[in-house]
């Protein structure tokens, strides 16, 4: 066995022993750090690996707790906290934003719906005014001018990803309706309850488990400067307003926000478990966190088109269901085309196959230059889909 296959620990059933070969496959072929997968099917946890590396140096090694920056694997989550509270019929999808935000009716975005901020459609991908970092750690500043600005298109027209401002916009409906911002939702009604090992955010006590994010290689990264210098003023707006990435990351600053599209930390199991229920149709571990009718509507498809923001990215069109990407024609979240899921810039992801009753968490610190289907997580996905 190979110094990289030896650090990989865990457990992980038979049936699913292509899964271990393909995680180990990424430390031996794709320049794997530090990495953990887990894989849950009916609820029962399956694969549940870890190895690596938990900081550059390559002095801590990656422990069955380690907790990362996942990114925009965070969205699904603050998805699901909008989704318990229409479920409750608390919040109606349908409904104008400014019946919550009144704020929000500015710059003629008063027919702008709670399904066009779910679904990447409300045209507010990026701010238009420059936005530092130290500005979007403030969560009243960027509410306050997304709900002043114009959007870029015509609301509900198409999706353009709104890589940042997802959560600041899914986010304040939520506090608005619940009285809480969504991390403290989360916790309050599934983190909690269902024993998580995720936050949105990172608590000063746990920093001694988390681990360092790193820059994608050299070449990684030029090939990643080379697609930003391509990028439309949207997706510049979406992607680099502000830039943030590996160093921003790992700084307290970034930790103590509320950043919820792209700051939740947790474990690969914590991951394979949140999405483990919309997997499971609302029910996790007996504990019934949607109805099976709210549950199917978080992939309910809005309609596809090449996304404004990542169409390039994609051999076809995508679909953005409310909340989650539907794998669609480009076999993101596995074959059936039903599965869906979110990815976390560099390589993370979250997977739910309600048909197959399977979801899978994938979190890492070495981050690759991808926004989406990164070649380590589709390894891994690729795998499952070969045991099932």
């Amino acid at each position: 066995m190979s110094e990289h296959e030896s650090r990989v620990q865990g457990d992980c059933d038979e049936r699913f022993a292509a899964v271990r070969t393909a995680f180990e496959g990424n430390f031996r072929d794709r320049g794997e750090l530090g990495a953990a997968v887990a894989v849950t099917v009916g609820g029962r946890t399956v694969v549940d690996l870890w190895g690596g590396w938990a900081d550059a140096g390559r002095t801590r090694p990656w422990e069955r707790d380690t907790l990362v920056n996942v990114w925009s694997t965070s969205k699904g989550p603050v998805a699901l906290c909008a989704h318990i509270l229409a479920d409750r019929g608390l919040l109606d999808l349908d409904a104008p934003v400014a019946v919550y935000w009144p704020e929000f009716a500015a710059a003629g975005k008063e027919k702008v719906l709670v399904r066009h901020l779910l679904s990447h459609r409300a045209g507010l991908a990026g701010l238009r005014e420059p936005h530092s970092v130290e500005q979007l750690c403030d969560w009243e500043l960027t509410t306050a001018r997304l709900a002043a600005t114009e959007p870029w298109w015509e609301p509900g027209s198409q999706s353009g990803y709104h890589a940042l401002t997802y959560g600041f916009l899914v986010g304040e409906v939520v506090r608005r309706v619940s009285g809480l911002l969504p991390g403290a939702f989360l916790e309050r009604e599934v983190t909690g309850p269902l024993g998580i090992d995720f936050t949105v955010g990172l608590p000063e006590k746990e920093y001694g488990r988390a681990a360092e994010l790193v820059h994608p290689s050299a070449a990684a990264s030029s090939e990643q400067a080379a697609v930003f210098s391509q990028l439309a003023p949207v997706a510049l707006a979406a992607l680099a307003n502000p830039m943030a990435g590996a160093t921003e990351a790992n700084t307290p600053r970034w930790r103590a926000a509320e950043i919820p599209a792209a700051n939740g930390h947790g474990t690969a199991r914590a991951v394979a478990r949140l999405y483990g229920i919309f997997a499971g149709q609302g029910t996790y571990d007996g504990h019934r966190v949607l109805t099976p009718e709210a549950a199917e509507r978080v992939r309910e498809g809005q309609g596809s088109c090449r996304d404004l923001v990542l169409g390039a990215g994609f051999e076809s069109e995508t679909e953005i269901a409310l909340g989650l990407w539907l794998s669609g024609a480009n076999g993101s979240y596995g074959p059936n085309p039903r599965a869906y899921g979110h990815d976390g810039f560099g390589g993370s992801c979250g997977l739910a196959d309600p048909e197959a009753q399977v979801s899978l968490g994938y979190v890492m610190n070495r981050m690759g230059p991808h926004i989406a289907d990164d070649p380590r997580k589709m390894a891994l996905v690729d795998a499952l889909y070969s045991a099932l």
